[in-house]
């Protein structure tokens, strides 16, 4: 039998002589409980958001993107390679694209855009369509071409498809003179027609231009060969899948990024603002799991007839500090299950029944939740370990019979 452990759960159950010693106790356990359960539900939460996030993304970025092996931007892709890839049996399309930041107007008003040309298949991407809420997703409007805009970049700029307006981009001409005078005559200019509106994301949205291709080699003077990337989409583009894949490609010299790499920048936010939101939430809890230290210490002066009982017996310092460590971690466990519990049963019944609906228009009705495992191992161990190293600190400061509980 394990003695401190018996001892230690026969404390925490027990009545004590001075009520107070239960109430912090309580108070305690309570608090640890609050707070886990606030941090299962708020990265839930988070969960759920990042996963519409990745959604929306995905739908614009392709599962690979073969890009300049020099880092250049703009290259011409080695055609041998592209036939390759095009022919191999789990690939299911090959595009080809060029990006670039362009200057436009629209009447008065002007703006940056990030334009991106694509070949006239992409408006099959079912996935992108559907985020197609003004007009409709076509790259031309008659014979002349056309522009589907992300909402914030429509909206600064007012534009409508509904509109004859054209939109006008220009690009520095590489082979010109800049003039002072008139430095729009010094650009390559191209006129497109609005043909629909879609919302992917806030910082997408600020800057998304799609328009044909041809016109986005025109506009920066490129030949019909240069790109800036060729989309590859898979049969099965899970992340084995897509990592195996590009492992097997990299060996001929072919630069594939996938949909992590292509937004880089965005995801690596979107862990930083977990870790910094898992981090704060830690540190409330912390701050919670101090009354511990509080109760501890008063049940060791209500203690201290028991403890001369044990030394009697022949207990050493070291079991004696072990039964309180041990008490003060219960403490911290007790309130820890009770708070996983809690925090679970309301994620799933969110998950399931979206109790708790999202204010004003989104793309969701409810605050969208995913529980992931690691988030509540990280949760259980963080919490634990907090509760254990306060028991300690509580239990080595602590004299009891004039002698110290520190081994």
């Amino acid at each position: 039998m394990n003695v401190p452990l018996f001892i230690a759960r026969r404390y925490l159950f027990a009545r004590k002589s001075h009520n107070v010693i239960n109430v912090i106790s309580a108070i305690s356990a309570i608090g640890l409980a609050i707070g886990t359960a606030a941090l299962v539900l708020i990265l839930s939460v988070y969960n759920g958001f990042d996963s519409i996030i990745t959604s929306n993304i995905g739908d614009l970025s392709p599962d690979l993107m073969m890009v300049s092996p020099t880092g250049s931007g703009k290259f011409r892709p080695d055609s041998a390679l592209v036939d390759r890839l095009a022919a191999d049996g789990r690939v299911l399309d090959v595009r080809y694209t060029l990006e670039d930041n362009v200057f436009l107007t629209y009447g008065d008003l002007q703006g940056l855009a990030r334009a991106k040309g694509v070949e006239d298949s992409f408006a099959d991407n079912e996935g992108l369509a559907s985020h197609i809420y003004e007009g409709e997703f076509s790259l031309h409007k008659g014979d002349v071409p056309g522009a589907v805009i992300g909402s914030s970049l429509a909206q600064s700029l007012g534009i409508h498809p509904r509109f004859l307006d054209p939109l006008v981009l220009y690009y520095p001409d590489k082979d010109g003179h800049i003039s002072p005078s008139n430095p729009a005559a010094s650009a390559n200019s191209r006129r497109v027609f609005p043909t629909g509106l879609m919302s992917i994301s806030t910082d997408t949205d600020a800057s998304l231009l799609i328009i044909p291709l041809p016109t986005m080699q025109a506009l920066t003077g490129s030949d019909s060969e240069t790109v800036s990337g060729v989309e590859i989409s898979l049969k099965d583009n899970s992340r084995r899948a897509v990592r195996r894949f590009k492992k097997e490609y990299s060996s001929a010299g072919c630069v594939l990024l996938d949909k992590y790499e292509q937004q880089a920048t965005l995801f690596k936010m979107m862990k930083y603002e977990k870790a910094a939101v898992f981090l704060i939430l830690i540190f409330v809890v912390l701050i919670v799991a101090l009354n511990i230290y509080g109760s501890l210490s008063m049940l060791i002066i209500e203690k201290e007839g028991d403890i001369a009982t044990l030394r009697a017996l022949g207990a050493s310092d070291r079991l004696v500090k072990r039964i309180f460590v041990l008490e003060g971690w219960l403490i911290s466990l007790a309130g820890m299950a009770v708070g996983l519990a809690a925090g679970l049963t309301l994620a799933l019944l969110q998950q399931k029944l979206g109790l708790v609906k999202m204010p004003g228009n989104f793309l969701v009705d409810a605050y969208p939740v995913v529980v992931k495992p690691w988030d509540i191992v990280f949760t259980v161990i963080a919490i634990a370990a907090i509760g254990f190293i306060i028991a300690m600190v509580s239990s080595s400061r602590r004299e009891t019979s004039g002698q110290d509980l520190s081994v």
